[in-house]
């Protein structure tokens, strides 16, 4: 018999260790380890924060969860990825064996490259994690009854942008819902190189959904901006030339903030030879497995992937569920195929699938592959998305706590993309 730990009680990792235990059975012993007790469905996460959802409406017990599906759960950080010794080592100092190691720990949120930024010691919040987005929460009745200039955005070196402009459309909706939106100047900041560019260089017409999405609710953009600072109701921006030279700085103030960070691997892969690059993403293979320890793979947003053409600030890419999903069906099947002494032969497909809600509308895109040029370059927009969200955040969540094994992302994905189509509103 033999161990496969599954780092991270994300998406990525409760994907994996479901899908390894519905392919291998009784037959090897999974384990899922995470830092976290959590399970949290992160899409939500701007919900939570304008108290749309509570917490705990989006979150899964892992201590529960995993031992009704016979897998072995670790609630336990690790302190450091021993691949010489296939030895985890723990935060309390014991180890964890294993045979096979499935990375999917998610990124370390690097708040500390922009001074002033952050939840913790900062002056920006942020809708990364739940308990994140639940400080938001906590503050927000008092923000709307002294509102005041909001500035939302993303740092430079970001991977993640649907969440930025997620809170933007989602706060914006809010405030007129409350009847304050005329007291509240709003601005958005970024280090892409025009609205909507994603990280992915766009995808369908999102350039000009979202720069029309920004007009029409009276929304400033700053694009091509480089955070330098963030004080207490002041953030401190320079927006740069096509060559990276500084072009204009400016000093916006505000009263609330949420700035997505930077991401970076997680301490316990950071400067592991082999398996990491400098910021501590795991490089893979085609077969999702590290080159030189090939007994770690690596799903999500942990993976290595290089950004998608060149920009003057740099602008990551952002791994959807739907990648994640086929990252780890890929994992499992090559895997399984070492197991019975064969090569790896599985490639994950990569391809992007985002619901963006805005509150009351929203925007959907589907790029097939990920990384251009495409076989599918689509994306759709309307009231249609709004709920469309909704409906995918109820079905995953249960599909989930019954660990179920299904391309839940793609499925869902497929079937609105050629429903709207055959309505005409794609």
């Amino acid at each position: 018999m033999s161990t496969i730990v599954v780092l991270g009680g994300g998406i990525g990792g409760l994907s994996a260790a479901f899908e390894l235990k519905d392919e291998l059975g009784d037959s090897h012993e999974i384990i899922l380890v995470s830092d976290q007790e959590h399970f949290e469905f992160t899409p939500s996460n701007p919900w939570v924060a304008v108290k749309w959802r509570k917490p705990e409406a989006i979150r899964l017990n892992l201590n529960e969860l995993m031992p009704k599906h016979d897998i072995r759960f670790v609630g336990t950080a690790v302190k450091k990825v021993q691949p010489e010794s296939h030895n985890l080592l723990l935060e309390n100092d014991k180890t964890l064996s294993y045979n096979y190691l499935v990375i999917a720990s998610g990124p370390r949120l690097a708040f500390d490259e922009v001074p002033g930024l952050g939840p913790h010691g900062g002056f920006t919040h942020s809708v990364c994690k739940t308990d994140h987005a639940s400080l938001i929460a906590e503050s927000f009745d008092d923000f709307c009854a002294n509102p005041g200039p909001v500035v939302i955005g993303a740092a430079q070196g970001a991977s993640c942008y649907g969440p930025a402009y997620e809170y933007t459309f989602i706060i914006e909706t809010e405030l007129r819902k409350r009847k304050i939106r005329d007291k509240v100047p709003m601005f958005f900041v970024t280090p892409e190189p025009y609205v909507g560019h994603l990280g992915l260089d766009g995808v369908g017409d999102t350039k000009s959904m979202l720069e029309s999405e920004m007009r029409e609710r009276h929304i400033k953009w700053y694009t091509n901006s480089r955070i330098d600072q963030v004080e207490d109701g002041t953030i401190k921006i320079t927006q740069v030339n096509e060559d990276g030279s500084d072009k204009a700085s400016h000093e916006i103030e505000f009263a609330h903030s949420m700035i997505l960070p930077a991401f970076t691997g997680i301490d316990a892969v950071m400067g592991v030879e082999g398996l990491s690059n400098p910021r501590g993403f795991i490089v893979v293979d085609e077969h999702q497995r590290n080159p030189t320890h090939p007994d770690i793979f690596a799903v999500g947003v942990c993976v290595a992937i290089p950004p998608v053409g060149s920009s003057p600030l740099p602008v990551g890419v952002p791994k959807t569920g739907y990648m994640i999903e086929s990252m780890v069906t890929a994992t499992v099947q090559n895997i399984t195929e070492l197991l019975a002494g064969k090569a790896p032969t599985h490639h994950a497909t990569w391809n992007a699938f985002c619901l963006a809600d805005f509150g009351d509308r929203g925007v959907a895109f589907m790029a097939l592959p990920q990384i251009p040029p495409r076989n599918t370059n689509w994306s759709g927009s309307g009231k249609w998305v709004h709920w469309a969200k909704i409906g995918f955040e109820k079905y995953y969540l249960r599909k989930i706590k019954q660990g179920k094994v299904e391309p839940y992302f793609e499925k869902y994905a497929l079937r609105l993309m050629g429903v709207q189509k055959l309505k005409g509103t794609a």
